[in-house]
């Protein structure tokens, strides 16, 4: 999956908000700088390309989210 494929409308679609988005992608961006345990399998991808691709694949999400307890 390439940067090409990351759509802000799918991922607008998981969080139901911008805000929510802009806030889980940068929270889990530090986790992943801070050496957190990567949830996808892509290699080659910057800290931004793979918060993204986590969040669009709900491996991560927050605790208000539906399905969430």
């Amino acid at each position: 999956m390439s940067s090409k494929n990351i759509k802000i409308e799918e991922l607008y679609e998981k969080t139901g908000s911008l805000y929510k988005l802009v806030i889980l992608a940068s929270k889990r961006a530090v986790e992943l700088n801070d050496a957190a345990t990567q949830l996808t399998e892509y290699e080659k991808d910057n800290i931004s390309e793979t918060t993204l691709k986590e969040i669009m694949e709900g491996k991560v999400s927050y605790k208000g989210q539906k399905g969430n307890k």
